[in-house]
């Protein structure tokens, strides 16, 4: 670091020197451990491998981008892995940059979250630092303006050279939303971990910066045994707990409460769900439903903390919606000759538990009743799933590759475009009686 900081007033070109020279210190650092350790099995790139017709399957392939769901607080999950980055001769790196804003287009005008995974950067499979520029600069005020911020995992000197090589560049706004995090336990307060696309090879890389410390390994973040849920608890809990604890509806009512709200007040409102909302306030409000106090969305004069909340207490359920079992089934939608889709939609929600299938038609009814006010919310059946999908299907370990987001989304939007269709439902939007 000292270094770095007698460099601090440096030209660009010593910096960029600099952070090469500070690159190899960290590779031949990082040999001399792996040399002295037992070998590791290969790694293989995170994710599900996408078919080979995908547009970009030279570049989606290796897994460096990954779409992991949403935060704790309604916001989608971006992950970039350095170490799933092949050689840079077999890469091409404007693909990569295409590919990138290909998957951040779908997400931007939404609140998101980039995480950057650093450890397995190394000489030979870096992009280079003209790349990063040209990177930047495509990246306009569009991409920049809802991201929410930018963790960087397992930063090391060269990661903050590269940043003052860059701060020039980057306005102080975007410069306050950069994170450093050191150990992947930090993400737990930021972030659901369990639905984060974390690479073995971080995972070992992590492991062993902990046990490197003094004293020893840090102790986890989650050691102390969970608590046993309060009667009155809405959030964390599966389906059938709180309809034991609320025999008086068949709808948790954190979802009926939500949902009433926001088809009075919330229907024509711009970006209904993509945005997010202050986070001890969305923490506040799910104390004082798990207390079992009352909440009065009208206190709060934001539209979007409702919706936030109806995300969150999907995210949460300790069980998908559509539970585990159909995963596999609504992976497989694409396979399935695009008219008889919506026939296969149905099959699988009718083949659904009787209280799980009351409780999705509830919402997917809702969700069919903003589609149609698209109009004025912006919020179509294609929009409204790329937010609602990772939040009514996921699979068991809880991560889901960007490959498997396209069936979801596809899924999830057959069922809001064809809800009558699907759920065989005669009445209006709103006026069905579970």
């Amino acid at each position: 670091m000292e270094a770095l900081t007698s460099s601090a007033m440096a030209s660009s070109s010593d910096l960029e020197q600099l952070a090469e020279i500070e690159l190899q210190k960290e590779e031949e650092e990082e040999h001399k451990c792996v040399t002295d350790a037992p070998s590791a099995p290969p790694i293989s790139s995170s994710g599900s491998i996408p078919d080979s017709s995908h547009p970009y399957y030279d570049v989606a392939r290796h897994g460096i981008i990954q779409v992991t769901g949403d935060d704790n607080y309604g916001r989608k999950l971006i992950v970039f892995s350095s170490c799933c980055l092949p050689p840079s001769h077999q890469l091409n790196h404007r693909r990569l940059l295409e590919y990138l804003k290909l998957t951040l287009d779908q997400y931007v005008e939404m609140d998101y979250i980039l995480v950057y995974f650093h450890h397995g950067l190394r000489s030979i499979n870096k992009p280079s630092l003209k790349w990063l520029r040209e990177a930047y600069g495509e990246f306009d005020r569009k991409y920049k303006k809802n991201l929410k911020a930018l963790f960087v995992v397992h930063p090391t000197n060269f990661i903050r050279i590269v940043w003052n090589i860059f701060k020039p560049l980057i306005s102080h706004k975007f410069g306050k939303k950069l994170m450093y995090v050191n150990f992947l336990d930090e993400l737990r307060d930021h972030l659901n971990f369990e639905q984060l696309s974390v690479p073995p090879e971080v995972l070992r890389h992590d492991a062993k910066l902990r046990a490197a410390q003094k004293g020893g390994p840090r102790p986890s973040a989650r050691t102390p045994p969970p608590r046993p849920p309060l009667p009155t608890q809405q959030f964390g809990v599966s389906l059938q707990y709180i309809r034991e604890k609320n025999r008086e509806t068949v709808i948790p009512p954190v979802m009926r409460q939500t949902v009433s709200y926001l088809k009075v007040k919330g229907l024509r409102t711009e970006g209904l769900f993509r945005r997010s909302a202050q986070v001890q306030l969305i923490k506040d409000i799910q104390k004082l439903y798990n207390l079992g106090k009352p909440v009065n969305f009208d206190d709060y004069d934001d539209v979007h903390v409702p919706a936030v909340i109806l995300k969150t207490f999907l995210r949460e359920l300790p069980e998908p919606l559509l539970t585990f079992r159909v995963y596999s089934q609504v992976q497989e939608i694409l396979n399935i000759q695009s008219s008889l889709r919506v026939s296969r939609c149905q099959q699988i929600v009718e083949s659904l538990p009787e209280h799980q299938f009351i409780v999705v038609k509830f919402l997917l009814c809702f969700l069919h009743m903003v589609s149609q006010e698209s109009i004025f919310n912006k919020m179509s059946p294609s929009n409204l799933a790329c937010v609602f999908g990772v939040n009514l299907v996921w699979p068991r370990d809880g991560s889901i590759s960007l490959t498997a987001l396209t069936p979801i989304n596809i899924f999830t939007e057959l069922l809001i475009e064809h809800f009558h269709a699907v759920f065989k439902s005669r009445c209006p939007p709103g006026q069905e009686t579970p």
